[in-house]
């Protein structure tokens, strides 16, 4: 790794989203991100759009460049794998997770589910990519859990497990969810889903609400892949160009004030980035998604993130532990916040220094060294 002493050359800066509703994605589509870094002469990509070699590392996370908004499965497990990243915020957004089944198996609540087959799909490549697994073990769990059940009350059935889009592919064009086509033939009983597509796919095969996750009271009861969603940054380029990542939060925050007051604008960008069109965001992410864009590192998000951490340790996806708070750095978010709440009394100074100048250091020390 080249040293904070010797600046890495950097031309390009690269964004990577997954397909749900996010204030960077936002910001991103506005043309803000352009707009941003232009002046120091750097473009921004859209990582799902770049060459294989360099979109996988969406998962990976060993880009320089790379800022990642995205479900905190592969962020958790390429921090764990030894991936250099560091946490910059965290958002939640609820986002339809429901667990489906036939009208005519009976199941209508979480009692319910005692005895029958639920979807589970199998490991992929890597456990990154084994995201789907993991949000449907969780989804599983949190749902058994409300009624005093465990995933031992249950028959689990495997199915395929990919529901990630290809880079550069359209986003409605995402794969079936994994798990409804058996629902539809009869060989589970139940599925755990979530989001726009996964909506629109359920009322193609006639899949009916049995429980809605997003309907439980307390938060805790709905953590999985994108509650919490993690925002990550290369620890690397925190820790040379610090102005960069304040900038590019400045922007993020920016967008989530937008879109608290165009509501229409926001849900037709979004229908875009999700692929299921304005209506769809309304039906998977209700009426108060344009409230809830705003990254904070507060304790309830970490502690929540801690919660999906120890989920996925126990259930063999990390490879090792994950300290949530020594990954998180919070100076950054806070100083695009102190930036942009003085904008409207003076034009705060968004200049984007020079490689090597003078900058906080946001390395993590040697009693913070964590799954490296």
């Amino acid at each position: 790794m080249t040293s904070v002493s010797e600046p890495t050359a950097l031309d390009q800066l690269w964004y990577t989203r997954c397909p749900v509703p996010t204030a960077s994605g936002l910001a991103y589509n506005l043309g803000w991100l352009d707009e941003a870094f232009a002046p120091a002469g750097l473009s921004v990509g859209v990582l799902q759009d770049a060459p294989p070699e360099i979109a996988r590392h969406h998962f990976d996370h060993q880009l320089l460049g790379l800022f990642r908004e995205g479900g905190n499965v592969p962020a958790l497990v390429a921090r764990s794998e030894g991936a250099p990243t560091r946490l910059i915020g965290l958002t939640w957004i609820d986002e339809w997770q429901s667990i489906l089944t036939r009208p005519d198996t009976g199941i209508a609540s979480a009692a319910d589910l005692a005895g029958r087959r639920i979807a589970l799909p199998g490991w992929a490549g890597s456990r990154g990519t084994s995201f789907p697994r993991a949000m449907a073990l969780h989804g599983f769990a949190q749902a058994l859990a409300l009624a005093g059940l465990t995933l031992a009350d249950v028959e689990v059935v495997e199915v395929e497990s990919r529901v990630e889009r290809a880079p550069g592919n359209d986003p409605s064009a995402a794969a079936p969810w994994p798990g409804l086509a058996q629902l539809a033939e009869g060989v589970v009983d139940a599925v755990y889903v979530k989001g726009a597509r996964s909506a629109e796919q359920a009322r193609e095969i006639g899949a009916v609400v049995a429980l809605d996750l997003d309907a439980t009271p307390d938060l805790w009861s709905r953590v999985n892949n994108g509650t919490p969603r993690p925002i990550t940054v290369h620890e690397e380029l925190l820790a040379e160009r610090p102005e960069l990542v304040v900038r590019f939060l400045v922007e993020t925050l920016r967008a989530s004030r937008w879109a608290a007051t165009h509501v229409d604008e926001l849900r037709a960008i979004l229908g875009r980035e999700v692929g299921s069109g304005a209506a769809g965001v309304l039906d998977a992410y209700g009426d108060d998604v344009h409230l809830s864009l705003t990254p904070t590192l507060d304790e309830e998000r970490l502690a929540l993130l801690g919660q999906q951490e120890r989920f996925l340790h126990e259930h063999g996806f990390l490879a090792s532990r994950v300290d949530v708070a020594a990954w998180a750095a919070h100076e950054p978010l806070a100083e695009a916040l102190r930036d942009l709440d003085t904008s409207s009394a003076s034009a705060p100074d968004y200049s984007i220094s020079q490689p090597g100048a003078s900058a906080p250091d946001y390395s993590i020390s040697q009693g913070e060294e964590v799954a490296r």
